[in-house]
């Protein structure tokens, strides 16, 4: 392995708590946000149509996601996410993550139905994959979606990710089907 290589997997990424848009406020995700995440996407079947997750059915399934995965993530450095929020409201309306390893890092994000289609999750993706760039030891930022989920290919593609390929029989999409699906793999790099 290089000495660059060993120095990338020793680098521990401080991510801002707040990224501000033009529309939106990505800040750090708080447990008073069960409430929004269960209402805005997470009960939501259709929002969750592509999820590799069930809707959840109660206020406290969200408070665990919360509690055991969202919070935590950022003090261990294995996954940071914002909670999007308009600028002129405090109130969540999705939520985007990162995932980092070594010199690339996975994106991802939900937003609620009612905001689909007013460029939010492009506005709230092109902010991250910006900040993630802004650090010299990143050189891929990556997604997988859905081969049927042409909004979130859409919002990819804007951001100036390239489909590098398909991934067959990738991820099991529990509210489509019990068998693994394929995803289009998409990255941007430096």
């Amino acid at each position: 392995m290089s000495e660059h290589a060993r120095h990338a997997d020793r680098v521990r990424l401080e991510l801002p708590e707040r990224i501000i848009t033009e529309r939106l406020v990505l800040r750090r995700p708080r447990m008073s946000d069960a409430q929004s995440v269960f209402e805005e996407y997470a009960r939501d079947p259709e929002m969750t149509r592509y999820a590799a997750w069930r809707p959840l059915e109660t206020v406290q399934q969200a408070e665990e996601f919360l509690e055991q995965r969202v919070l935590p993530g950022r003090l261990t450095g294995e996954e940071f996410n914002w909670a999007l929020t308009h600028e002129d409201s405090d109130a969540l309306i999705g939520m985007i993550a990162c995932r980092p390893d070594a010199h690339k890092i996975e994106l991802g994000y939900v937003l609620g139905r009612g905001y689909w289609n007013r460029g939010y999750a492009t506005e709230a993706a092109h902010a991250v994959v910006l900040c993630l760039f802004s650090y010299s030891h990143v050189y891929r930022v990556w997604a997988t979606c859905d081969i049927d989920n042409l909004a979130s290919v859409r919002v990819l593609e804007k951001i100036g990710m390239t489909r590098e390929g398909t991934l067959r029989r990738w991820v099991v999409r529990p509210n489509i089907s019990p068998e693994p699906r394929d995803a289009f793999l998409f990255a941007k790099v430096r």
